[in-house]
């Protein structure tokens, strides 16, 4: 099973790359170890169009074309169920178990995400607070690094 970060936009250069960078290398290197063939990163173009309504019907087109076959899609939304560190990790780890071939974690652009792509996909939320759209594809890249060592029993995650 491969485990996939989608986000809408390019990432800029500056401190948020670097950590992405650094935790998604850091999930790359220990994935094989738990039955995770790979760990990526990728980028969907922002739609230029002129309606929101018609830039997230534009940019699901994108994200889920990306998706494979039989994946499980699981979107963040402020609106989402929050769940433990733990439980996403028993969550992801029931999906390798259960021979997925891989997980999507989306992150849609500034206008949110289509009703199309919310109604196929589970939600996940960081709380009712906003963030930043860089610092929630850093702060997903470390849930994903954090799941691996939670799957892998490493000491990474302290409760």
């Amino acid at each position: 099973m491969r485990l996939v970060l989608l986000a809408v936009g390019q990432m800029k250069d500056g401190p948020e790359r670097e950590l992405l960078r650094r935790y998604m290398g850091r999930s790359q290197a220990a994935a094989r170890a738990v039955g995770i063939s790979g760990v990526l990163d990728v980028e969907i173009e922002e739609s230029s169009a002129r309606s929101a309504a018609q830039r997230k019907h534009e940019e699901a087109a994108s994200l889920l074309s990306k998706v494979p076959a039989g994946a499980r899609v699981i979107v963040l939304d402020e609106k989402g169920r929050s769940l433990s560190s733990t439980s996403l990790a028993e969550t992801i780890g029931k999906a390798r178990d259960d021979g997925l071939p891989a997980c999507c974690f989306i992150i849609g652009g500034a206008d949110g995400l289509s009703p199309e792509l919310l109604s196929r996909s589970e939600t996940l939320s960081f709380g009712s607070a906003t963030f930043p759209h860089q610092l929630v594809r850093v702060l997903m890249a470390e849930q994903i690094y954090r799941i691996i060592t939670i799957l892998a029993g490493h000491p990474y995650h302290r409760v």
